[in-house]
């Protein structure tokens, strides 16, 4: 199963449970450390998008940043999903096309791999550490946290751990 099936079998359960189904008033709202988890969750995956976006702009479409990008946004998709149902603003990416990330982006591929890795390790204690302690009294929230660490503890971490190593 690749990437990308993955993740929509995993956004399509979401639907399909009603987890990121049929919004929620504008006039509900969540508190600050849930919108602050939701909102941090949405900007580490924009991060992330245009982090790739940029070594792919340097190196080409190569793997795994080419199928793993596609990831990243269907990651924001499910994020900016459940923030619409609990009326929460969305930011937009700022950092797409940055002078900043495109500066960021190492000289060789492997290097950018290996940044790759410790993004995805910063990742699982970002949501570990702070971002589902804040929203463990909303399950809906949770499993899509859930989902999205999982996929990147799952399936990007091994890739850029492979692209690294070669």
């Amino acid at each position: 199963m690749t990437i990308k099936t993955s993740k929509i079998a995993i956004l399509s359960a979401l639907v399909a449970t009603g987890l990121l189904a049929s919004p929620v008033s504008a006039a509900s709202n969540v508190p600050q450390p849930v919108e602050d988890a939701l909102i941090t969750a949405l900007q580490d995956e924009y991060h992330a998008e245009a982090f790739y976006d940029a070594v792919m702009e340097k190196f080409g479409p190569v793997r795994p940043f080419s199928n793993i990008i596609r990831a990243e946004q269907m990651h924001q998709s499910a994020l900016i999903d459940i923030m619409t149902r609990y009326g929460v603003a969305i930011p937009a990416n700022t950092e797409l096309k940055s002078a900043e990330i495109r500066a960021a982006v190492p000289a060789t591929l492997g290097e950018a791999c290996s940044i790759g890795v410790q993004a995805e390790i910063d990742n699982a204690g970002l949501y570990t550490d702070e971002l589902m302690p804040a929203v463990k009294a909303y399950p809906d929230i949770t499993t899509v946290f859930t989902a999205l660490s999982d996929a990147s503890q799952q399936k990007h971490l091994p890739a850029f751990q492979r692209c690294s190593a070669r």
